[in-house]
């Protein structure tokens, strides 16, 4: 699809990976809507860049939440072209630990944001994606999901993240073949290692640590580049039910 004069859905879009891939479809011509908590961190992109850009603090394992923060991106700007679920929480724990069995409470924490409000947005901008005009090729809307290398190469005190993103890869391709008829793509995205909010409370050590690990580039991955991503899968209509790897070629090793 082309991006000039679309709208995005944008999840855990005020920081990271959500947000290098606001700023690239801004840059494209699009309007976004951040779907985020960080009310402080929004109000900065909206600020920055202008009409341009909306920002709805949401909880996105709240149907209603997602609900009425989708309903007000139509109400501002006209419909909703793609939908971008990049949040997520990545809370580690052992199955058994010196405390004891993991909390399930915890565990299914992990599973609702990623996995359970990745869905629910799903289901909510996807039901708004029917209502366009199709393109040429008959395309409505594109629906972006973040995995992760943890979905196929978990680490020990990964159970719930590697579970989570794992089913997030399962309900790929069932969503592509049911969105088909809809005129809807749907494309995974598992990125390994990357600089974000979510990396960067580690100490410096731990973060050296994780770059001798990656096989090249050896760095850690950049946001821009996980968006530069985003934007070929939308723009390129034969990528569709994937996950691509976006890795360097890691492989995580057992911890």
């Amino acid at each position: 699809m082309e991006i000039k004069g679309c709208i995005a859905v944008v999840t855990g879009g005020a920081s990271g990976l959500g947000e290098a891939s606001v700023r690239t479809l801004i840059n494209e011509g699009a309007r976004a809507a951040i779907l985020d908590f960080d009310e402080e961190r929004g109000a900065q992109l909206v600020a920055e860049l202008g009409d341009s850009v909306v920002f709805y603090k949401t909880d996105i394992t709240d149907e209603n939440a997602v609900q009425d923060a989708i309903d007000k991106t139509v109400d501002n700007f006209g419909g909703v072209h793609f939908a971008i679920n990049c949040a997520g929480v990545a809370t580690p724990a052992k199955v058994l630990s010196k405390r004891g069995p993991i909390s399930i409470e915890q565990f299914n924490r992990v599973v609702q944001v990623n996995l359970t409000g990745t869905l629910i947005v799903t289901r909510v901008a996807a039901e708004k994606m029917i209502n366009n005009t199709p393109n040429e090729d008959g395309e409505k809307g594109v629906v972006i999901n973040t995995a992760s290398v943890a979905a196929f190469d978990g680490q020990i005190g990964q159970i719930a993240y590697s579970s989570s993103k794992a089913a997030v890869v399962g309900m790929t391709l069932p969503l592509a073949r049911e969105f088909a008829s809809y005129g809807i793509r749907v494309v995974t995205i598992a990125p390994g290692l990357f600089d974000t909010p979510m990396l960067a409370g580690l100490p410096e050590k731990a973060r050296e640590s994780l770059i001798t690990q990656v096989p090249f580039p050896k760095r850690l991955g950049k946001p821009e580049e996980y968006a530069f991503l985003a934007k070929h899968i939308i723009e390129n209509p034969l990528l569709n039910g994937e996950t691509i790897r976006l890795d360097q070629a890691i492989r995580m090793g057992a911890r």
